[in-house]
């Protein structure tokens, strides 16, 4: 999700930026790209403070608040952040937030203390900024992530979810954000293998031990940029990735490669998913048969397979290569969000919205077919953007999608011999909704007031004098019953 506020010059985040911020740093893993994980599934599996019970009560309000020296492009400010929880370094421990911002900025803050840590900025690229091509920094920033499904907790959560270990290096070794590690991301899980006689067992990977973490980031003039998370410093000159004013979205790292969608031809650019290997810095483009959907960007499975969704068509690319493994059809709906992927009985499947208003379900392994398709119950025509997917303490598995007036809940169960998806809830009624985040059991659905229209002639300002301000809900997972809410009636802005 890219935030969006409608002014000039505008606040860094409020309530409706920092909910995403507070609840996402704590729990079995941080938010490390658009929509939480390689999945895109919008869900953070557990949390120490957020629940049913919880919202229930007074106390979740906004903490604070930053505003940062930057000028809106369009309707693109600030981005959300990715996030790192316990960073140990030689300040000590660190909870930080990166965020990119639109006049080509990228921001390292301090989100337990509100204190900005680093800042990169650069000159903008392109032409003036229009709806359809901002210009300047696009895309959320990343960190490099794991293509493995996010555990699913056995119980409540319990505050941070990983214990403390030092991370600051053997004696003599100096500081580990100091030393210079060739791979952007954390190296894989090793393979396990047939255990020998008396052979001493593999060590697991740990997410503590020593190793340079990194925050990545396209700029405004397409190249790529690698941070440290310390303290912003790019250890090599940026890689030329994508055409200078391109529209990039969902930037993603996995398996020392990086990738990213481009749409709306911007730029001189082409609607498709792009990849560059880190090692060589090799760049490689699958050309989209139609315009790109969605706005979470490209979705991997646990084996690495992307998945874009681009006219009526769901394509399934092999990692690195992007050649086509295969490709669904809806049967003539244009596809409206970025795919969600997630298991099912031991299979991966693949969900998406399209414009008559129903939801996809297609089986990873085999796209030739419907494994389930909702009613067209969204609303025709609008642009769901992208969905949420997540399972309850009973194995229920519920996909979430933002609809033309609600965010409906469906759940997804065994029928007739095959799948099918049945109408759990609908929200309290929204103004232009966005993709929901889950967090154990609540389900936070933001009315983003934004006021949408087909009209070519319709200027930015027009749009922005006809919206209304956004206003966050918290609702219980189950049954759609609101918790609790709030708005900021000080700015109309809306998330996507």
């Amino acid at each position: 999700m890219i935030i969006r506020v409608m002014k000039s010059t505008v606040f860094a985040f409020c309530a409706l930026v920092s909910w995403q911020t507070a609840f996402a740093q704590r729990g079995t893993g941080d938010w490390m790209t658009s929509a939480f994980d390689a999945q895109r599934s919008n869900w953070v599996r557990t949390d120490g403070k957020i629940n049913k019970e919880s919202m229930a009560k007074p106390g979740f309000e906004l903490v604070w608040k930053l505003k940062f020296n930057n000028s809106a492009r369009g309707l693109n400010t600030v981005t959300p952040p990715a996030l790192l929880d316990f960073y140990i370094g030689y300040r000590g421990f660190r909870t930080l937030g990166f965020f990119g911002a639109s006049s080509d900025r990228v921001i390292g803050v301090d989100t337990d203390i509100a204190r900005l840590e680093w800042e990169k900025s650069y000159p903008v690229a392109g032409s003036a900024a229009t709806l359809p091509c901002p210009g300047g920094l696009t895309s959320a920033v990343t960190r490099p992530t794991s293509l493995a499904y996010p555990p699913v907790p056995t119980g409540s959560g319990i505050g941070r979810g990983t214990p403390a270990r030092s991370g600051v290096g053997e004696a003599m070794e100096g500081a580990v954000t100091l030393r210079r590690n060739p791979n952007p991301g954390p190296p894989p899980p090793p393979k396990p293998a047939a255990a020998k006689p008396g052979a001493a067992a593999s060590a697991a990977f740990s997410p503590f031990a020593p190793r340079v973490q990194w925050v990545l980031a396209v700029t405004g003039d397409g190249k790529l940029h690698q941070y440290w998370v310390s303290n912003g410093n790019e250890p090599e000159p940026a890689a030329p990735f994508l055409p200078a004013g391109a529209n990039a979205q969902g930037l993603i790292s996995f398996d020392g490669s990086v990738y990213v969608a481009t749409a709306g031809g911007c730029g001189g650019s082409t609607d498709g998913v792009w990849a560059m290997d880190m090692a060589t810095k090799k760049v490689t483009q699958w050309k989209a048969p139609a315009m790109l959907a969605g706005t979470a960007g490209p979705t991997a499975g646990p084996d690495g397979t992307l998945f874009a969704a681009s006219g009526a068509t769901l394509t399934a690319l092999a990692p690195k290569t992007l050649e086509v493994r295969g490709a669904y059809q809806t049967g003539g709906a244009a596809l409206t969000s970025s795919p969600v992927v997630f298991e099912f009985q031991g299979r991966n499947l693949v969900a998406a919205a399209t414009g008559d208003g129903r939801i996809h379900v297609v089986d990873a392994a085999d796209l030739s077919k419907t494994a389930a398709r909702s009613e067209g119950v969204l609303g025709a025509g609008y642009e769901s953007g992208a969905l949420a997917s997540w399972q309850d303490p009973q194995g229920t598995r519920w996909i979430l999608a933002p609809g033309a007036e609600a965010v409906h809940a469906f759940k997804l169960v065994e029928k007739d011999g095959g799948l099918a998806l049945e109408a759990a809830w609908k929200s309290r009624a929204l103004v232009s909704p966005l993709a929901p985040v889950v967090v154990n059991g609540v389900v936070f659905a933001l009315s983003s007031g934004e006021f949408r229209s087909k009209d070519p002639s319709m200027t930015i300002a027009q749009r922005v004098q006809k919206s209304v301000p956004a206003v966050l809900y918290a609702l219980d997972s189950a049954t759609g019953k609101e918790l609790w809410s709030r708005s900021d009636r000080r700015h109309r802005l809306t998330l996507r």
